[in-house]
């Protein structure tokens, strides 16, 4: 196992900028998502830190060992790609043999290796097969073998349960979050899904335009955003966004909407009278109220038996709402919406940052 330190990290396609000097730690051990909206650069970073893109500033160590130079098959890593890879003509354990092969192990210690591999991913009935003859979840699994037998300092995953149905996928990503948990390798996995992210990461990078928006756990990236774009693009449903401007008078302080609504900016919230703003709040942290908070025109209701959905609108404005107890509102409605002022989140119009004291 080992740390991976990536500093000022910088790449382009011809004259095309893809990395502006990223800059991200990750620990010994840990499990690190990188995510972000397809074109932010997370995939060609992993393919940097793996040895399969050129890195044209900045540099990245693996351990001890600055590992610019040098080639995949040096660094010690293992990859697990989107597509699988494996060979058709080779069956599961061939597959899965194949790098420790070519490694001019003996025979002994390849079957000892593909055996534990095998045991831990439950393929031993499988070793005989060939990838033809698998589902796209065995297929992913004997991947992720191939990787277990090489025990790398390094497990990287680019998108690798993009390819599942969405039943399978949720299957995988407890058997990947398992998987780390017992063999406790350093693991660095990119996914545009942020549900993935959220739960699989010990550590989450969101990226966008090829920088880093905010690093951190799942739950501070949920709770305490340093962005607009983080706020939205964390969590599901997405957060609720109201343009308005702050108004300060004696003491308090509200947020003007653009119908002229008016609602108690959010607790411990920075900013000067008259700055526009957006006024975040997520969809289960509205409550229902019979007068005041944000009025809002029902639109859809989705139940789900667990919690009720409602989306509406507020002038122009789309809002979703999340209630625990079931409702029955009429399509056209009025319902009335109060914030959690200790969980909602106001931006910076201009800027998109956060504005806390």
């Amino acid at each position: 196992m080992a740390s991976v330190s990536i500093q000022s990290v910088s790449k382009k396609f011809g004259q095309v900028p893809i990395l502006h000097g990223v800059d991200i730690e990750i620990a010994d051990g840990s499990f690190t998502v990188l995510v972000g909206p397809s074109g932010c650069g997370k995939s060609t970073l992993l393919r940097m830190i793996a040895g399969l893109e050129e890195i044209n500033g900045g540099h990245i160590q693996i351990g001890d060992k600055r590992v610019n130079d040098l080639q995949p098959k040096e660094r010690d890593i293992a990859m697990v790609f989107q597509n699988y890879a494996l060979y058709p003509h080779m069956t599961v354990g061939e597959n899965m043999a194949f790098s420790l092969t070519l490694a001019k192990m003996d025979k002994q210690t390849i079957a000892s290796k593909v055996a534990r591999a095998a045991e831990i991913l439950a393929l031993g009935a499988l070793l005989d097969r060939y990838p033809r003859q698998l589902s796209g979840g065995q297929r992913q699994r004997v991947a992720m073998g191939r990787a277990i037998v090489r025990d790398p300092q390094v497990f990287l995953f680019d998108e690798p349960l993009s390819n599942l149905d969405a039943k399978l996928r949720v299957a995988m990503r407890s058997e990947i979050k398992e998987l780390h948990q017992r063999l406790k390798t350093t693991s660095i996995y990119v996914t545009h899904d942020q549900i993935e992210a959220m739960t699989m990461g010990d550590k989450i990078v969101v990226m966008r335009d090829g920088r880093v928006e905010q690093t951190g756990s799942p739950l501070e990236l949920y709770d305490f955003p340093a962005n607009q774009f983080v706020a939205g693009f964390i969590g599901s449903p997405a957060m609720n966004f109201l343009p308005g401007t702050l108004r300060r008078s004696a003491g308090t302080a509200q947020v003007e909407l653009s119908d002229g609504t008016l609602i108690d900016a959010p607790l411990s919230s920075a900013g000067v009278d008259g700055q526009p703003v957006v006024y975040g709040t997520r969809p289960e942290h509205l409550e229902l109220v019979n007068t005041g908070g944000i009025p809002a025109v029902v639109a859809v209701m989705e139940p789900t038996g667990m919690d009720t959905f409602v989306a509406c609108r507020h002038g122009r404005v789309e809002l979703s709402a999340v209630f625990r107890e079931r409702h029955d509102f009429a399509p056209g409605s009025t319902i009335h919406l109060q914030p959690d002022l200790q969980r909602a989140h106001l931006f910076d119009t201009e800027t998109g940052k956060v504005l806390a004291a």
